[in-house]
């Protein structure tokens, strides 16, 4: 099939409501050539949403600088505004390939708005490589079904219109076409195991099996339909939060036979629309989680789990902090808590309150060990952590819980006690506020 925009267009109409369309643009061949493509369609099309390029700048080529300065080049010949975006790739717990994959899309998502588009131009060849490196690594059903041509991102959508094509039909259309793209000598490094399987091994498929990439993709079409087949025939796990918000999933869904029990965690963390962590490693935790007691934790680029009583929770995000002080608390002007989200004052109506006087703040501060609180409306101070334990606060929520205090004196604990205090009110009143506290219960950080 000759990749032409009448042959394309059918991709595209699926997204013309779009509010906004991207294309990722590196300056190489594969994205010139589905940028070119797209600039002809809006050109063509009035009513088509506006078309902004983004390039990446991952600052690992001394020629990236040159390829930046030719993606401008090329957007201004075409008339398409750019976007230059430049990031810093950590390879630490991951291969570059995938960490500079991650902060590419990581840019994608944080640009998109709701309702908006971004196309990439992975064809029919990448599939291929994705699928058969999966293989090789010993991915299920649902890895085996390749990139998907749609799926969210962010708040928006990501879109692979070239998937039909192979590599092949983009250099022709680019030689019919002029076009002008940049080579990353990366491209031809065979220690990457993309660039191995691409110059090594798929040449010497193409010779004895040249019909290979259709196989291989209708292959995965049908492992697509198993998957979305399992998906509504798996039982979706109860779901359930800790005592603070984290999402949950009761460990007694996971402790089925291990195949079941990885299903059902990797369908649970893709409802929350996260990656999944790698084979091994989620099968020493669900080991872990046959025996009885104990913390077992699974760490991973995409977040980190942690059983906790019956269940395994979503903790959120890591973050260090450098003292036990917060900052200050004051009417009418939120705090925020890194890490922790937000903390807030409200009136207090009726119900339980500080008593705060014109100008007075409240100092927010962390745990240092050994404070005591009185909780309101109950016999006798006890300490702290104590209270915690008994009110099933999970482990990970203790260090960042926010303690608020008038001068020296401790008056809550976040908004889960007002310690008594001639300062602390069981009927509230004019002056009386009550601390809200909007915790951040996602993966992602505040």
């Amino acid at each position: 099939m000759i990749l032409e925009l009448a042959t394309l267009a059918p991709a595209l109409e699926p997204h013309r409501q779009a509010g906004r369309w991207f294309v990722a643009f590196s300056g190489g061949l594969d994205s010139t050539v589905l940028l070119h493509l797209l600039q002809r369609f809006c050109g063509e099309q009035p009513a088509a949403p506006p078309l902004v390029a983004i390039h990446v700048n991952h600052t690992l080529q001394a020629a990236a600088a040159d390829w930046e300065r030719h993606c401008a080049r090329v957007c201004a010949a075409l008339g398409v505004p750019l976007l230059q975006r430049q990031v810093e790739v950590d390879t630490a717990g991951s291969g570059t390939e995938a960490a500079a994959r991650e902060a590419r899309y990581r840019v994608f998502a944080a640009t998109l708005r709701a309702g908006d588009v971004i196309f990439l131009a992975h064809h029919q060849d990448d599939q291929v490589e994705t699928l058969l490196l999966r293989w090789l690594r010993g991915a299920g059903v649902r890895g085996l079904q390749g990139m998907p041509a749609t799926r969210p991102l962010g708040t928006g959508s990501l879109s692979r219109p070239l998937l039909a094509w192979p590599r092949t039909a983009l250099e022709d259309y680019a030689q019919r076409q002029g076009l002008e793209w940049v080579e990353d000598p990366s491209n031809t490094d065979t220690g990457f195991d993309r660039n191995y399987l691409r110059h090594q091994v798929l040449p010497l498929l193409d010779r004895r099996w040249p019909g290979y990439r259709g196989s291989v993709t209708r292959s995965a079409r049908q492992l697509g339909f198993a998957a979305t087949a399992l998906d509504r025939l798996l039982p979706a796990p109860p779901p359930c939060t800790s005592r603070l918000g984290d999402p949950g999933v009761p460990v007694a869904s996971l402790l089925q036979d291990a195949g079941i029990g990885w299903l059902v965690l990797q369908q649970w963390l893709r409802d929350l629309g996260l990656s999944t962590p790698p084979r091994a490693p989620t099968a020493e935790f669900l080991r872990q989680l046959q025996v009885a007691g104990g913390s077992p934790e699974l760490a991973w680029n995409g977040g980190c789990l942690r059983r906790f009583g019956d269940a395994v929770y979503l903790l959120p995000p890591v973050v260090e902090m450098a003292s036990t002080d917060r900052g200050q608390l004051a009417p009418g002007a939120p705090l925020a808590l890194p890490g922790a989200g937000t903390l807030e004052l409200e009136p207090a109506g009726d119900g339980p309150g500080i008593a705060l006087g014109a100008g007075e703040f409240l100092a927010v501060r962390g745990r240092r060990g050994g404070e005591r609180c009185q909780p309101l409306g109950r016999a006798g101070r006890q300490r702290l952590k104590k209270l915690l334990q008994e009110a099933g606060v999970p482990p990970w929520w203790r260090e960042r819980l926010p303690l608020l205090y008038l001068g020296e004196e401790l008056v809550a604990v976040a908004d889960l006690w007002l310690c008594a205090s001639p300062r602390t009110l069981a009927a509230g009143g004019s002056g009386a506020w009550r601390p809200v506290w909007r915790r951040n219960t996602s993966a992602s950080p505040d």
